[in-house]
């Protein structure tokens, strides 16, 4: 199973320059069998850009978290804290293997009535949701 994930593009850019090697979030999808997350790209893009497979799911309290990923978050301490001010909780996606897409994607061309997702959306397999078969740029 794979979700998209809407990602601002200076955090997009610093996954594809191996900066950032885990992409926080304050809630995490219920389903355990996700392995893949699809990138949307916000604007000015408004593109999908690619994908990576999820190599591990952290979850905990915000200052453990950081302390965990910090060498890998992409972000500065004061972004991460206003990030997760107020949660008890948060999880960090390690990154996995990724691979960007030759030439960045419409969204309205693999979904119906597309809206970029405010935490995150399940995806069909590709053949599935009307994706064509292409073979992403691998990093």
């Amino acid at each position: 199973m794979r979700v998209l994930l809407s990602i601002r593009p200076e955090h997009v850019e610093s996954i594809r320059s191996g900066i950032k090697t885990f992409e926080f979030r304050r809630r995490i999808f219920a389903r355990r069998d996700v392995s893949t997350v699809l990138i949307y790209c916000t604007r000015p893009v408004g593109r999908l850009v690619g994908e990576f497979d999820i190599a591990d799911i952290l979850e905990d309290e915000p200052e453990a978290l950081w302390a965990s990923t910090s060498k890998g978050s992409g972000i500065s301490k004061d972004y991460f804290d206003a990030y997760f001010e107020g949660r008890r909780r948060g999880f960090a996606l390690q990154i996995g293997s990724l691979r960007l897409y030759d030439e960045p994607i419409c969204p309205s061309e693999w979904f119906d009535n597309f809206t970029p997702p405010q935490s995150y959306m399940y995806v069909q397999p590709a053949a599935a949701c009307g994706a064509p078969m292409f073979q992403p740029h691998l990093l």
